[in-house]
């Protein structure tokens, strides 16, 4: 076993080393949706710090980067949409993952019960209002409430490990 990335000056392990040790572990892809501005228009950010927390209240949690334009548009909408992307979303990941005007350009869509943007090939979908929020480093660690959900199609999750995106095929071990 070898030991790197951390240094006797600091304490603390290197950003490069760091990284390199959290991308073994693999996460599920989710986009944050919700509409906002003038025109209600569509806005989003693609997660994958994603994480139940309370079956009661039904409470999930998220991470956004503190130098994310869309995260505080999204914060003051009274609702938000988090899509649990399928495996054949990474287009839609990749896209809501960049800064931008319009992201939503080509990305097709249904509303949730308030209006919401639900993915379409989304395999889940919980639409939420924010319950907390708590600085976090360079990101803000958000809570939040579920207050209508569905699941939507059966194809498997679109997964991101090590810098890529892959899939997991439930019943075949891969």
């Amino acid at each position: 076993m070898t030991f790197t990335g951390s240094t006797a000056a600091t304490g603390r392990p290197d950003a490069d080393a760091f990284r390199n040790v959290l991308s073994r572990f693999a996460t599920g892809v989710v986009a944050v949706t919700g509409r906002a501005g003038v025109g209600f228009r569509p806005v989003g950010l693609t997660v994958n710090s994603f994480t139940s927390v309370s079956l009661d209240p039904p409470l999930v949690s998220f991470c956004a980067g503190r130098t994310s334009r869309t995260w505080p548009v999204l914060r003051n909408s009274e609702r938000i949409c988090v899509n649990i992307l399928g495996a054949g979303q990474e287009e839609i990941s990749r896209r809501l993952a960049r800064s931008g005007a319009d992201k939503f350009s080509a990305v097709p869509w249904s509303p949730s019960p308030s209006g919401q943007p639900v993915l379409d090939g989304t395999i889940a979908w919980l639409e939420c209002s924010v319950e907390a929020e708590h600085p976090a480093g360079d990101h803000h660690i958000v809570v939040a409430r579920a207050h209508v959900l569905a699941t939507v199609d059966e194809d498997s999750p679109l997964l991101f490990y090590r810098g890529e995106y892959g899939r997991f095929t439930p019943g075949t071990g891969v």
